[in-house]
């Protein structure tokens, strides 16, 4: 196997469009709950192990803000929902416990997404080493 060695260029633009993967799928995930905060609880840890360790570093540190906002929202209704009384009545109980995620989540990410457009990006140059050829030579 031979080790290749190359550049390639990260954009401004795809830098910051990653930063904000995170964000918009919050507020997707926050208003439309059932079943996409299920599928966003998964997906979002994928997005967070990519994006978190990105060569640019303000991806990360996006990134890891919108997560600690989600996963606290999403611990914040289990841990109130698991008080909230069974019955007919309890549809409103989820729906105020929901209504505080919305009121916390949608204005601190779309002042994130604000905050992502007006940063400055810049083109980064990476180092990619890759090995390419047929193991068995």
């Amino acid at each position: 196997m031979e080790k290749v060695t190359y550049t390639k260029t990260i954009t401004a633009e795809q830098s910051r469009r990653t930063a904000a993967q995170f964000n918009w799928g919050n507020i997707v995930a926050i208003l439309v709950p059932f079943p996409l905060v299920i599928f966003w609880f998964g997906a979002s840890m994928v997005i967070y192990a990519m994006n978190r360790h990105h060569p640019v570093e303000k991806v990360g540190h996006y990134t890891q803000i919108a997560a600690y906002r989600f996963y606290f929202i999403t611990g914040l209704l289990a841990a109130t929902g698991a008080f909230i009384p069974g019955g007919r009545e309890s549809l409103w109980y989820y729906a105020a416990v929901w209504g505080v995620g919305v009121l916390i989540m949608l204005p601190w990410s779309f002042y994130d997404l604000h905050r992502i457009r007006r940063d400055d990006w810049q083109d980064v140059e990476i180092t990619v080493e890759e090995y390419v050829g047929n193991q068995d030579d």
